[in-house]
């Protein structure tokens, strides 16, 4: 079966993917850490954005977007990074993950910098206000933290960054372009109302809500 479907287009066995992709540089080997060095904590206090991959015991997958001031991100030392989570629509499709599978991935993201930091361990959710109190901002405790302990961790080169153009504000997409929030909403969810007041609301909460 393996065989066949290789034959079809597909690959569906680590052997068919190595075999398509050959093997990896020495390079992108062993730049690969099990704890963060200095260069890895100094991207980490310039990020001000990271995204979240995580999934339940089934394997079904989610990412999920964090981002405040640079340096949110408290490093507690060479193996454990707190993430502050703040107030939001209380989906908490993270935590539901977390709390059936223990395993992460991090991807963080400095503006202006091509390159990105990957890092993936294993998770937990603390309440603790001893921990959570040097996260506090717009004067609120987060309403809780990931507690990660760092298993890998690995610079990630610049191509996607590169061609994508991700920092060029020449390519920022204008404003009307794409369809606001509000607008969304309206035409995906029947009866929830009209797409000026839900921007309103949405604009208030930006303002009013963001910790």
């Amino acid at each position: 079966m393996s065989e066949e479907r290789h034959k079809n287009g597909k690959l569906a066995s680590k052997e068919e993917v190595r075999s398509h992709f050959g093997q990896p540089s020495h390079m992108s080997v062993a730049k690969e850490l099990c704890r963060l060095d200095r260069h890895c904590k100094d991207f980490i206090a310039l990020s001000p954005f990271l995204v979240i991959a995580s999934a339940n015991a089934k394997g079904q997958c989610d990412a999920s977007p964090r981002g405040d001031e640079p340096g949110f991100v408290a490093t507690l030392d060479d193996g454990h990074l707190l993430i502050p989570d703040r107030k939001g629509n209380n989906r908490a499709d993270s935590m539901m993950n977390i709390v059936e599978n223990s395993h992460i991935g991090l991807l963080f993201l400095v503006p202006g910098i091509n390159e990105s930091l990957r890092v993936s361990g294993r998770v937990e959710i603390t309440l603790d206000p001893e921990l959570l109190t040097p996260l506090a901002a717009g004067g609120r405790l987060p309403t809780s933290g990931l507690l990660v302990t760092v298993e890998k961790a690995f610079f990630q080169c610049g191509k996607a960054g590169l061609r994508s153009d991700l920092w060029n504000p020449d390519k920022r997409v204008a404003k009307g372009q794409f369809p606001s929030l509000g607008r969304i909403l309206a035409d995906q969810i029947a009866g929830i109302g009209e797409a000026t007041t839900l921007d309103e609301g949405i604009q208030e909460k930006y303002k009013t809500q963001l910790y």
